[in-house]
């Protein structure tokens, strides 16, 4: 029996140093495969470049933040849009670009991301330099971003999908009613509409008034934009949308949405002869993710003084780890600690763009950006697409906050939901549960038993002191009282306007603003940005995959949803979030999507 047990041990050793083995030589043939696509990547810039925006991946806030292909060697980084912008400013110095060609079909941007994009596409025409835009098919959002360009090309068949914003709410509760699911809801404030989905089938007159408020004012920069770039009148172009004439391409042209039809080697060939090559030369296109890696980030490392850069991007959730894009609380707190402790960081820009998530985490990072504060470090907020609830709540004791006019912000209110399965169990499978207890509330909070009204109202009483200590937290950054925020809070989503004009925020403008004002809060002349959470490579990332049991399941199990879930994968992302997050949330009202 021992002699038998030594050979077995042996084979597993074998067989575990044999895997082992395999493992690193699986990396290193990895690494060399990711450092020979680099080097075929590598593209000449040469005169008569034209660089190619065509928005095949997302665009972040900051590059690669944000769950990638694990099963693409090939995969290049996923520009952020501050790095999309610089290498756009880079190009329209660079005498080697001559031009932008912009293929929008696939974007799908937020309205502050695209607005930022646009006003960097009108600033590279400034220099005399071109854009074309061409597309087979325009949606709403691609067609924004096109109308900037000299010239707006589109296929024989394609449409103008310019019809006006509209945005719509998925409500569960005749699904929860059919499963027997039971939910058990607790709020404060009478807009805070996130959970009006699980309770009603429709949206309340409330829910409908804010979100016509601030739907209103982005439909108007919208049309702003696009009647200043195209040379349409406001009210034309708001006749031609109630038409829904870009739906016909003939009146797509006629209307002026669109130049001219064409196919793709069409618009190369005029963009040959724009530049003044031979139709049998070649046309140069640089990709912008090439272009940025070889003309983009230039960094002056003698400059000692810093100001840190924190992008705070997507759902706000306790923990340490998890997917990139997510902004968990355990990771966020240690490196704005790191950043307090670095003597070289003289101030701090908090870049946000979430919809919130959990209180819990938004508090601890709130404490954090406090002790930077007390540090003897300025804070300066920077609001994206959105800065809702928890995204605002983190912002809130900023020393200066500046919106984007696309933002939406606001949404100060607190919910809570918890599903009782108890006739689910019953009902649809014929399980029931019993139990002993020893005290009255020992089964406090178990999915299988109904609440009483004293359980009830625990959580309710929870979800009131949460909401007040919100409105406190607001009043002592913005300089009011918590009666004067509870006026503008209730849970309301406002535009970024109108969250000036009641005092949310102190101004409208990009990063670039927020950047000024840091720096002359802390009194720098000159400094360095320098920006966090560090993002890696997509080889980078694929090997913490294979090396890091939690990132691999998390990583991996991101991406094949968002394969297999597409445009619904945003929903998932929601109801996990809602699932993981103790306790009480500070969360927009619902995902905003504007079509």
């Amino acid at each position: 029996m021992n002699q038998f047990l030594k050979f077995l041990f042996a084979s597993c050793l074998g067989t575990t140093l044999a895997l082992g083995l395999l493992f690193v030589i699986g990396i290193s043939w990895i690494v060399g495969m990711a450092e020979s696509a680099n080097e075929q990547q590598s593209v000449k810039i040469s005169r008569n470049s034209i660089l190619e925006l065509d928005f095949k991946m997302p665009v972040p806030e900051k590059t690669n933040n944000l769950p990638i292909d694990p099963f693409d060697l090939d995969q290049q980084d996923i520009l952020g849009i501050s790095d999309m912008v610089l290498a756009i400013q880079r190009a329209k110095e660079d005498p080697d670009i001559k031009g932008i060609y912009l293929n929008p079909s696939f974007t799908t941007l937020g309205k502050a991301t695209s607005a930022t994009l646009r006003n960097a596409l009108e600033d590279f025409k400034s220099s005399g330099k071109f854009v074309y835009a061409y597309a087979h098919y325009y949606t709403q959002g691609a067609y924004y971003l096109a109308s900037v360009a000299d010239s707006v090309w589109m296929s024989p068949q394609g449409v103008v999908d310019f019809r006006g914003y509209s945005t719509t709410i998925a409500y569960y509760k005749g699904l929860l009613d059919k499963l027997d699911v039971q939910m058990r809801i607790f709020y404060c404030g009478k807009y805070k509409s996130a959970t009006e989905p699980f309770r009603t089938d429709h949206m309340s007159e409330e829910n409908r008034l804010q979100v016509r408020e601030y739907l209103h004012p982005l439909y108007d920069i919208f049309i702003k934009d696009i009647a200043r770039s195209r040379n349409i009148p406001e009210t034309e172009l708001r006749q031609i949308a109630e038409r829904f004439d870009g739906f016909n391409a003939e009146k797509a042209v006629q209307s002026r949405l669109v130049d001219r039809f064409a196919f793709e080697d069409e618009v190369f060939s005029s963009i040959k002869s724009r530049i003044g090559l031979e139709e049998k030369e070649k046309l140069n296109r640089v990709g912008i993710e090439d272009y940025f890696k070889s003309r983009g980030k230039k960094t002056n490392f003698s400059i000692k003084d810093k100001v840190a850069v924190v992008y705070a991007e997507g759902e706000i959730r306790d923990g340490d780890m998890g997917e990139p894009g997510t902004i968990f609380d355990g990771k966020y707190v240690k490196l704005l600690r790191k950043i307090r402790k670095d003597p070289h960081v003289k101030a701090i820009v908090l870049r946000v763009n979430s919809p919130g998530g959990s209180s819990l985490a938004s508090e601890n990072i709130l404490r954090e950006l406090d002790l930077c504060k007390k540090a003897g470090k300025p804070v300066v907020v920077s609001m994206g697409d959105v800065a809702a609830s928890g995204g605002y709540y983190i912002a809130c004791h900023a020393d200066s906050i500046f919106a984007e006019p696309a933002t939406i912000t606001g949404s100060i209110g607190v919910f809570g939901l918890i599903p009782i399965l108890d006739k689910t169990m019953r009902n649809k499978l014929g399980i029931t549960f019993d139990t002993v207890r020893t005290q009255k509330y020992s089964a406090f909070g178990s999915a299988v038993y109904d609440f009483s009204p004293e359980e009830s109202q625990i959580i309710q009483s929870r979800v009131d002191w949460i909401y007040q200590d919100f409105l406190k937290k607001v009043a002592e950054g913005r300089k009011r009282t918590p009666e004067q925020i509870h006026e503008i809070a209730q849970g309301r989503v406002w535009s970024a306007a109108k969250a000036k004009e009641i005092g949310l925020v102190d101004d409208l403008g990009g990063l670039d603003r927020a950047l000024a004002a840091a720096a002359k809060l802390a009194n720098l002349e000159k400094y360095r940005t320098a920006e966090y959470p560090q993002t890696k490579t997509g080889i980078e990332q694929l090997i913490d995959q294979l090396t890091k049991k939690d990132e691999r399941d998390d990583s991996v199990r991101a991406w094949a949803l968002k394969q297999e879930l597409g445009e619904f994968y945003p929903l998932y992302q929601t109801v996990k979030g809602i699932r993981q997050n103790n306790g009480i949330l500070l969360r927009m009202p619902y995902d905003l999507s504007i079509n």
